[in-house]
């Protein structure tokens, strides 16, 4: 991104690139410094490498200014180079005479040319090119534009320069500048010597914190920063710090370091910048900081694939990530969640597969069959360009998911595979697959079939097998076991063994029954004046919540879980939903429906729900942060959930700061929330009932954990119970950078809580709060077992940064790795495996030591009673059938694409076949040729029309078909005491015809194959007219005979179709429909001209509303 702190600067960034197999030289011309923002924090260019030399222009003053581009146009030139010169040669001093007239004073003025690719120490890896004139820039740049270089681990080609002016100047007048956000505000650092040789400046640098919300002043930095700045200076430099910091927070920048800034007798000048923005705020940034780029680090190249996905994610609501590592590997991966996708790159790289490892991706939050489609068919896409000589495997893994439908998000993939079925078996591709969650046995199921259909052999795995197990059978480490059988469907956990539906007057025997005791008790209302302190049991049987938004599904899952718990009452006590007014939401409670109140404003809840304690907001990121920062303005909400992923990290921090002064506990921003089991839970965390019965959530178990990923939290939950006697509560803080609450925060609440015999932590990447634990334990703050494990050690591995799906999983120095901090906490004497595959063992090693001396007892088993399964989801599984109320064959809306008589809507615009088409493919379930299209549409316009469509047309067509002559039909209506109907006009006449009827006559007999029912009532026309000169065939009943003809000659209706259509009255529908496009017409004009409507248009549109009634009742009728 190039966002500017700006000083009018010339500069030229010079980029080579590859044009149609030809290579030319692209220029661009900016005004402004440049600076590369990175999304969620990845590794900018440092500025700690440029020399001295290397300057900007004088005139400096501090503002922001849009980006802003004016492109000359690349440089294309068609001549042929000389027999000496090379194409780049030639292509480079072509560019360089345009630059010149463009840009004379590169002719004039000393020169500083460096590469602009997110590449740190560029002075000290002799990447800057200082004092040159214009020849000198382009001998300078020869031997490295588009030159490979490895800078640390990487391997990159040189391509991206900037050119800019020279201005000397003295080694003391160079200044280092920095400013870093952390949890408990902004860091502003200032060194009085700068440049390349800057050093450790964490070390040297004087540090300012200014807290969140907090202002700096220019005093302040003179004291606290410029002790040792020259005195003569500290006056502008304090002026430019401030302005700075002002711009930093504005433009909601999270690092923006500044080395040198020279400060002359001219004035101040930045020769170089590194920045960082928070791309999470986009949507307040947006207008300021304009089109905004997001280069890859150096050494990983920038796919049109990539920049595919992350559009697809930026139109979701779902996430969708690809970054593409190795596009020859033989190892790729489509992994559901942001947790689940680092362990399962973490454990490919801990078996040896780092260098075939081809992509880093996720997809989770329940994107659609569609989206789940188009992401799977760029990874096989990819995947199945190139040959490896021994195959390549498909990863398709995830831990359990809360709330996402495995099945739906299985069929995208399913039909990906069906569509590169040739290629992946060409490719000689295995596929393996592990998954859990809602419906997950159906989409396994399918998985599975679609293996032995297609020939391609995948290999098929649930919650039994543990998560990243199907890595070491794909790269060989472990055999691939028989496919163990896996229930039908869902249903099958909520069948309880139990007969009895009543709930169980007792529960769990054992130390349960002394915790009840211990946290019954609800949280205590906080006294005007007293001092605020966080409660360390934040969910107990009692517990009441509000849910902010309207969230029904994960209201449900809530309730539930609290019947399946024998809770007395539900953990729900009002939804608030500022989009509507107050009314009351129905729910089940069990076996039978309750109503639950939902308030528009925040204060009514509170006020009329007392005893409310915590609130889950599902807000979205724009909302989330006013209607949080409300909530807490409410002393009796001690706990607050923040479901929303995406919040800008300033205005989370500015959260976090009222939270703690208030005393109140957050869990998240993005989160899925935490579950305390026999308690309460938190919107969709655990999943559904089957996983919640499967993994014990009804009922407390003696281990406690906290992670950041949800995902990864429903996991532990599988994984414990598997190997414990159960969860006691767990806790998923988030993933952003700055979670509302730490680990810490909920490793010393567990070990100050009597129920929690042993605690695991799942830390990752990023940040350093797993060292609060190692101090806490090696203090003896922590006494309990604690089992830990920091996901993400792949990311050493990686020769280039890689942005993993958490945003706060990003390392910033060395401490923040996954390797040191799992290190650290062996050594300060937690439990740590050796990789996450182990990590299930470790837990069932501990359990036992702690049963084994009698720490832990287990208790016997009650089952819980059973919870009736919602009719919707029933559907979804396939365990029941409903008559349908109402059948329709005309159009389906149940897939991913609207369809109309089977035609996709997308092909009913593509085509343009009209308002005719679409009434044919919606009344008659054809698709007409286009005459007939035509003629419908014509038949629709006209000022009025009668009734008789349908009666001219069976009348006529039942007297032809029958081999009467015009002269006997006559007859035999006048003696039946029957009016003709079709024939006869009061205006018009033979003398003065219908010229509508002239037009559609002229048509039908220039475009219709044949018009015999046209013809037969022009001659029973000649008949009526010779006796009264108004009896003339007019517009409806030449419509009802001409449609017979249409649809018994255009070729794509049977005889009996035809017939069926005049019989059932299909035609009236061109009569309502008419009428209903003039009265709406006459409608609008009214309003418009600000008339009531008149008497008889009113009737008139009441009649018109009667017909259209009876039409769809008589459809009704005849489709049920």
């Amino acid at each position: 991104m190039t966002i500017v702190i700006t000083y009018t600067t010339k500069k030229i960034v010079v980029k080579f690139s590859t044009f149609n197999k030809e290579k030319h030289i692209h220029v661009k011309w900016e005004e402004k410094v440049s600076e590369k923002g990175v999304r969620q924090l990845p590794q900018a260019e440092s500025g700690a490498d440029v020399p001295r030399t290397s300057t900007h222009p004088p005139t400096a003053q501090l503002s922001y200014c849009e980006r802003k581009k004016i492109r000359p146009g690349y440089l294309e030139q068609s001549c042929q180079p000389k027999p000496s010169q090379s194409r780049q040669e030639r292509s480079t001093s072509t560019s360089t005479s345009r630059l010149t007239q463009d840009h004379p004073w590169l002719l004039t003025e000393r020169l500083v040319v460096k590469p602009d690719q997110l590449i740190k120490r560029r002075g000290k890896l002799g990447l800057v090119g200082v004092n040159l004139d214009l020849n000198g820039v382009k001998e300078w740049l020869k031997p490295r534009l588009m030159k490979e270089t490895m800078v640390g681990k990487a391997k990159g080609t040189l391509k991206n320069f900037l050119i800019e002016p020279f201005v000397p100047h003295q080694q003391e007048e160079e200044f280092y500048v920095c400013i870093y956000a952390a949890r408990e505000g902004d860091y502003v650092l200032f060194h009085h010597e700068g440049g390349v040789d800057v050093g450790d400046v964490d070390a040297k640098a004087q540090k300012l914190l200014i807290g969140v919300d907090e202002k700096i002043s220019e005093d302040q930095v003179k004291k606290e920063l410029l002790t040792k700045g020259p005195n003569d200076k500290k006056a502008v430099l304090a002026s430019f710090i401030v302005g700075l910091f002002n711009l930093y927070e504005n433009l909601f920048f999270t690092y923006l370091e500044i080395n040198p800034l020279v400060v002359t007798k001219d004035g101040v000048y930045v020769l170089d910048m590194a920045a960082k923005i928070d791309a999470t705020a986009d949507y307040i940034c947006k207008s300021k900081w304009g089109d905004v780029e997001f280069p890859p680090p150096f050494g990983r190249e920038a796919y049109p694939e990539e920049a595919y996905i992350a559009d697809l994610d930026a139109k979701s609501g779902a996430s969708l990530k690809l970054t593409l590592l190795n596009p020859r590997g033989r190892i790729w991966t489509m992994v559901a969640g942001g947790g689940a996708s680092v362990v399962y790159s973490d454990t490919i790289c801990d078996l040896g597969g780092v260098n075939e490892l081809a992509n880093y991706g996720e997809y989770s939050g329940a994107p659609s069959e569609q989206q789940t489609y188009d992401y799977a068919k760029t990874i096989l896409s990819l995947m199945t360009r190139e040959k490896h000589p021994d195959g390549k495997v498909l990863i398709i893994g995830g831990s359990i998911a809360n709330f996402t439908n495995v099945a739906a998000t299985f069929k995208g993939i399913v039909r990906a595979i069906k569509d590169y079925q040739g290629p992946l078996k060409e490719h000689e591709v295995t596929i393996f697959v592990r998954r859990g969650g809602p419906n997950y046995q159906e989409g396994l199921r399918v998985m599975g079939e679609v293996g032995k259909t297609t020939g391609i052999p995948i290999h098929v795995f649930g919650t039994e097998t543990h998560m990243t197990a199907i890595v070491g059978m794909a790269l060989g480490h472990r055999p691939i076991p028989n496919q163990p059988p896996v229930a039908a469907h869902t249903a099958n956990f909520l069948l309880n063994s139990s007969s009895s539906t009543s709930t169980p007057t007792s529960r769990r025997k054992g130390p349960s029954e002394n915790k009840a005791k211990v946290e019954g008790s609800p949280a205590k209302k906080v006294k005007a004046g007293a001092p605020v302190t966080k409660a360390s049991t934040l969910f107990t049987k009692h517990t009441k919540a509000l849910v902010w938004g309207m969230q029904t599904r994960a209201v449900q899952g809530m309730l539930d879980f609290d019947y399946v718990c024998s809770r007395d009452e539900p953990s729900v006590s009002a939804l608030i939903y500022p989009f509507t007014g107050d009314h009351k939401q129905k729910f089940y409670w069990g076996h039978k429906e309750i109503l639950i109140p939902v308030y528009k404003n925040m204060s009514d809840a509170m006020k009329k729900h007392p005893d409310v304690d915590v609130l889950i907001t599902f807000a979205s990121l724009r909302s989330a942060f006013e209607s949080t920062m409300e909530t807490m303005q409410y002393p009796q909400i001690r706990t607050i959930a923040i479901i929303a992923e995406g919040i800008p990290e300033a205005h989370t921090r500015k959260i976090i700061k009222t939270a703690d002064e208030k005393g109140v506990t957050l869990i998240g921003p993005a989160t899925v929330g935490g579950i305390k089991p026999g308690c309460f839970k938190i919107g969709n965390t655990g999943g559904m009932l089957d996983n919640i019965l499967a993994s014990k959530l009804y009922r407390p178990g003696s281990v406690a954990y906290v992670s950041r990923s949800g995902g990864m939290s429903n996991e532990l939950n599988n994984i414990i119970s598997r190997t414990t006697d159960g969860v006691f509560e767990g806790v998923a803080i988030g993933g952003d950078r700055y979670p509302g609450s730490v680990f810490t925060d909920h490793v010393l609440r567990y070990q100050d809580t009597p129920g929690v015999k042993m605690i695991v932590v799942l830390g990752e990447i990023g940040g350093t709060e797993e060292y609060k634990i190692c101090k806490a334990i090696k203090q003896g703050r922590i006494t309990k077992p604690v089992v830990c494990w920091c996901i993400g050690t792949c990311a050493t591995m990686f020769s280039s940064e890689v942005q993993f799906g958490h945003a706060g999983a990003c390392a910033n120095q060395a401490s923040e790795t996954a390797v040191a901090k799992n290190k650290a906490l062996k050594e300060a004497g937690a439990h740590v495996p050796r990789s996450f595959d182990e990590l299930g063992e470790i837990i069932k090693s501990v359990y036992d030591d702690l049963v084994s001396k009698g720490v832990i007892q287990p208790a016997e088993e009650v089952p819980p009673p059973t919870v009736p399964m919602d009719y919707s989801w029933a559907r979804e599984l396939g365990l029941i059938r409903k008559p349908a109320s109402f059948m329709t064959s005309i159009c389906d809306e149940r897939g991913q694409e609207l369809l109309y008589a089977g035609m996709p809507i997308t092909e009913v615009f593509k085509t343009e076949i009209g308002l005719g088409g679409t009434l044919g493919l919606l009344w008659f379930q054809r698709r007409l040729p286009k005459y007939a299209c035509q003629f419908i549409e014509m038949c629709l316009m006209g000022d009025r029309f009668g009734g008789a469509l349908d009666a001219a047309a069976k009348q006529f067509s039942h007297a032809f078909d029958s081999g009467m002559l015009p002269m006997e039909f006559v007859n035999k209506m006048k003696k039946d005491g029957k009016l003709i109907m079709g024939i006869g006009h009061r205006v018009k006449s033979i003398n003065n015809p219908d010229m509508r009827v002239q037009i559609l006559k002229d048509f039908v007999k220039q475009s219709f194959p044949a018009s015999q029912l046209l013809d037969y009532a022009l001659e029973v026309e000649k008949i009526t007219t010779s006796k009264k000169p108004n009896l003339i065939l007019n517009v409806d009943g030449l419509i009802g005979v001409a449609f017979v003809d249409l649809l018994r000659t255009c070729g794509v209706f049977t005889r009996d179709e035809a017939d069926e259509f005049v019989e059932i009255g299909a035609l009236n529908g061109i009569f309502v429909l008419g009428r209903s496009m003039g009265f709406i017409g006459h409608y609008l004009d009214q309003k418009r001209l600000k008339q009531g409507l008149s008497m008889c248009c009113r009737d008139a549109m009441s009649s018109d509303m009667h017909v259209i009634i009876y039409l769809v009742t008589t459809t009704t009728s005849h489709n049920q």
